[in-house]
């Protein structure tokens, strides 16, 4: 067992693993934290990895040698192998100067590996007010679908498993590119994911939300994946986000999924219609520059 779990326990007030992100509570934490450690280098992927999805090589890795792990604080570096390099430290403990050590560390360990960026990566539990996190984290929900999947839609939703370019799916996407659109798009025309929903306009694609899939947990519950989700900026005020998020949340709950885990911008969009729909906030993930 590379962590003392008495130590870790108590300075985790989100449960989030580095390189897998936020897990749900109850899930074996200690055993997630040894797994990311054991393939560190490997490229290798999790079986449960949500990112599996789009590649074939896993694109960050836990700096398993810099690892600074006592009673009082523990320091888990990362490395992002993807474009210039980012190295993350993940700050687990509220001692002074915790924050501080990880940014050194971050920095440090960026000129090792010749990365362009250093970040440090922290967490506030829930019950903390959410102005601390606005501007540079998200907050992490859960929703239950053993609660069932909530309201229906209430406009026209389509599920539509091939591209239906007549209603302008290109144009949308090229159009929420910064949504992570195009590359869904892109991803859509190759064939490797499921079905994406859409909200139409006139005929037109004015939203969107997927791909729907589901994938297991390390305990085998299915979870339900983050979407990318987005409406054209001159339908906004229609209610079609609001329709296309419950769509998406009955589809999880007829095809089996037992919870969905996100991480909204604090104070953003999506946060506000997760809070009004009855997720669970989990806490919050900061990241800065180091």
């Amino acid at each position: 067992m590379y962590f003392h779990w008495g130590w870790l326990k108590p300075v985790m007030p989100v449960p989030y693993v580095p390189t897998l992100g936020p897990v749900r509570p109850g899930d074996p934490l200690p055993d997630l934290f040894e797994a990311v450690v054991e393939i560190a280098g490997t490229g290798r992927f999790l079986q449960y990895d949500k990112d599996r999805r789009w590649s074939d090589r896993k694109a960050e890795r836990v700096l398993v040698d810099a690892i600074w792990h006592d009673s009082i604080q523990t320091l888990v570096p990362t490395l992002v192998e993807r474009g210039a390099g980012v190295v993350k430290v993940h700050v687990y403990g509220d001692a002074p100067g915790s924050l501080m050590a990880g940014a050194d560390l971050a920095r440090r360990l960026a000129v090792v590996h010749g990365a362009a960026k250093a970040r440090v990566v922290w967490f506030l539990g829930p019950e903390q007010p959410e102005a601390y996190a606005q501007g540079m984290g998200t907050r992490v929900q859960l929703k239950d679908f053993t609660q069932g999947p909530g309201q229906a839609p209430g406009v026209p939703v389509h599920e539509d498993k091939q591209l239906q370019e007549g209603a302008g799916f290109a144009e949308f996407a090229e159009q929420m590119a910064g949504d992570g659109f195009a590359f869904l798009h892109e991803q859509m025309r190759a064939g490797t994911v499921g079905p994406v929903l859409t909200v139409l306009h006139d005929g037109r694609v004015a939203g969107a939300i997927g791909p729907m899939e589901t994938m297991a947990d390390v305990g085998g519950a299915a979870r339900l994946l983050p979407q990318y989700f987005g409406v054209l900026p001159r339908y906004r005020g229609h209610g079609y986000g609001r329709a296309l998020w419950r769509a998406a949340m009955h589809w999880g709950h007829q095809h089996g999924a037992a919870y969905q885990l996100l991480q909204t911008e604090v104070d953003g969009a999506s946060d506000r219609l997760c809070a009004a729909e009855g997720l669970a906030s989990l806490g919050f993930v900061y990241q800065r520059k180091a």
